[in-house]
C-alpha cells in the first residue's frame, strides 16, 4: 500500500497525458452515453398535458440530465483494458512492477474524472437555466451526501468492471458477459425508466440489486427524491456496501485468476 500511495501521483500524471493523447477516443465514448437525452425526450412528450405518476415535465428533464452527468462521472472501460492485458500478454509487464495493477487501473481512470467533468459542465449548466433547477437539492448536507454518492457509484462500478475483466482469466469470451450486464443496467438501474415509474415487484427487484446504486441513486439524490436526511444516509450506507462488496469480490477473482496466467500473448 506504501508503494501505491508513492507511485499514485506519477501514475495520476501519466493517466491524465494518456487521456489527453487519446481524447477523441474518450469523446466517442462519452458520446455513446447519451440515451438519457432520447429517453428525455419520450418523457417530457408523455407528460405534456399533465403529470406521469408523481414525476412531471420538470422532473423528468432534471432527471434525465442528472442520469447523463452521473453517467458520464461514473463509467469506466476497466473490464476491456484487463481483458486486452490478458489477451496480449501485456499483463505480464504490470505485474513484474512493484506496485498493485488494481493502482495502476485506478489510477489511469481516475485521471479520466477531469476530462469527462469537462464535457459534462456544459449539462450542469444546462440543468441550472432550465425549470430543473427548481427541482435539484441545495441544502449543503444533501449536496455532499450526493457527492459521496456519486464516489460511491464511482467504485461500485469500478470494482463491477474489475469483477468481469478478471474473469477473463478463465473465459476466453468475457466480454460477453458485459452485454448482459449492459442489459440489466439499463433496466433496473434507472438509466431508462426511473425506478419509482417500474411496476412494484420490478422496483423491489432493483433496489435488491447492485445496478441501482450505480446510477438510480445519487440521481435521486440530486433531485430530492428522497425525503429526508436519514433516508438519504440509509441509501448511501447501502451502496458503500454494495461497493465494498464488489471490491471485495474484484480482488478475489483477480487472485484466483492470476494463478492462471500464463502471458501466451507476450
Amino acid at each position: 500500500m506504501r508503494a501505491e500511495l508513492r507511485a499514485m501521483p506519477t501514475m495520476l500524471r501519466v493517466g491524465l497525458a494518456e487521456t489527453i493523447a487519446y481524447r477523441a477516443e474518450m469523446i466517442v465514448w462519452i458520446l455513446t452515453t447519451t440515451m438519457p437525452l432520447v429517453m428525455l425526450s419520450l418523457w417530457t412528450s408523455v407528460a405534456d398535458e399533465a403529470p406521469f405518476r408523481e414525476y412531471t415535465q420538470t422532473d423528468f428533464v432534471a432527471y434525465y440530465l442528472g442520469a447523463l452527468i452521473v453517467r458520464n462521472l461514473t463509467s469506466n472501460w476497466v473490464a476491456w483494458q484487463i481483458a486486452e492485458d490478458i489477451r496480449m500478454g501485456t499483463l505480464s509487464m504490470k505485474l513484474l512492477r512493484p506496485v498493485h495493477p488494481f493502482a495502476s487501473y485506478l489510477a489511469t481512470h481516475l485521471a479520466g474524472v477531469p476530462l469527462r467533468t469537462a464535457v459534462v459542465l456544459p449539462v450542469v449548466v444546462l440543468l441550472f437555466f432550465t425549470d430543473a433547477r427548481h427541482v435539484v437539492i441545495d441544502d449543503p448536507g444533501r449536496i455532499a451526501l450526493c457527492a459521496l454518492s456519486i464516489v460511491g457509484a464511482w467504485l461500485l462500478t469500478f470494482g463491477v468492471f474489475v469483477t468481469i475483466g478478471s474473469l477473463s482469466f478463465f473465459l476466453e469470451k468475457s466480454m460477453s458477459i458485459v452485454e448482459v450486464y449492459f442489459g440489466l443496467f439499463m433496466l433496473l438501474s434507472g438509466y431508462l425508466v426511473p425506478i419509482a415509474l417500474m411496476p412494484t415487484w420490478m422496483a423491489s427487484i432493483a433496489e435488491w440489486l447492485p445496478f441501482y446504486y450505480m446510477l438510480g441513486t445519487p440521481v435521486e439524490i440530486l433531485i430530492g427524491r428522497y425525503p429526508d436526511v436519514s433516508s438519504v444516509w440509509s441509501v448511501v450506507a447501502a451502496q458503500w456496501a454494495w461497493a465494498a462488496i464488489m471490491l471485495a469480490a474484484a480482488a478475489f477473482t483477480w487472485h484466483r485468476g492470476v494463478k492462471r496466467f500464463e502471458a501466451y500473448g507476450a
